[in-house]
């Protein structure tokens, strides 16, 4: 990233007070500008505020605008450590992690639907009926009927949070992989889940849906009453996040991985 000039720069931070008192500081030392205008964007907060951040801002970071955020959460596997010092100077030596957010296509009581996912994209009970799916990846069938509370796509992005929480695989950010992961199973009892290519194409068809109604989610945005959804890596948009030579995030996800 060396190359690359970081003289304008849009601040947003979530609504804690810590990262307001953290925008009020650099906006003070680097000024802020539309991200329209910007040469990167600054998330200050934590995970779920990096990965607003980047919903909200889609249309400019799909067309390479680089994001780096700064921790004012909790976890932050997203981000990278406050400090306020050389910003620009770290911006410039910077590495660089191209992500793919997954495409959801959606078919359900209310029409087709299509939406972009940084986490995962799952499918979940509506009722006390557990639901009954088919799963299939590039077209061939995989398992004839997953009887669970639901089951979900995960980036590497998403794998250490609600896939994490399943007792999902954590994926290093930049591997090409997928996890696939089940909820809270029932049959096959012992399937824990599968690692995909992340050039896959993996469909979910609902079984007996009027009985065991099943909704999908891609993110935080929720379809109702869902038929059948195909999901894959949306290859055309790639964003760029950004870290600091000594983040650290490969060492949070061993540990993570050896976690007891």
């Amino acid at each position: 990233m060396g190359h690359r000039n970081f003289e304008k720069l849009a601040f947003v931070a979530s609504s804690r007070s810590n990262a307001q008192e953290a925008l009020k500081e650099l906006v003070s030392l680097y000024g802020n500008v539309d991200p329209a205008e910007a040469d990167a964007i600054i998330p200050l907060g934590g995970d779920g505020f990096m990965l607003e951040t980047l919903r909200r801002n889609l249309p400019f970071v799909t067309r390479g605008l680089p994001v780096y955020g700064m921790n004012k959460g909790t976890v932050g596997f997203l981000m990278n450590k406050y400090d306020p010092a050389d910003l620009k100077s770290r911006l410039e030596n910077a590495t660089v992690t191209p992500v793919h957010p997954l495409k959801m296509t959606a078919e359900a009581a209310g029409g087709t639907f299509t939406e972009i996912a940084f986490n995962e994209v799952s499918v979940f009970r509506q009722s006390q009926q557990a639901a009954h799916i088919r799963v299939s990846v590039d077209g061939k069938e995989r398992l004839e009927r997953l009887i669970a509370d639901g089951v979900m796509l995960s980036t590497p992005v998403g794998s250490t949070a609600y896939n994490l929480s399943a007792h999902g695989p954590v994926i290093p950010l930049g591997a090409d992989i997928l996890a696939l992961t089940p909820i809270s199973a029932f049959r096959p009892r012992r399937w824990r889940g599968a690692l995909l290519s992340g050039h896959a194409k993996v469909r979910f068809d609902v079984l007996n849906g009027d009985k065991r109604p099943v909704s999908a989610s891609a993110d935080n945005s929720e379809i109702q009453n869902l038929v059948s959804i195909e999901i894959e890596q949306d290859e055309e948009s790639t964003l760029s996040l950004l870290f600091d030579e000594d983040h650290g995030l490969a060492e949070k996800i061993l540990q993570e991985q050896f976690a007891t």
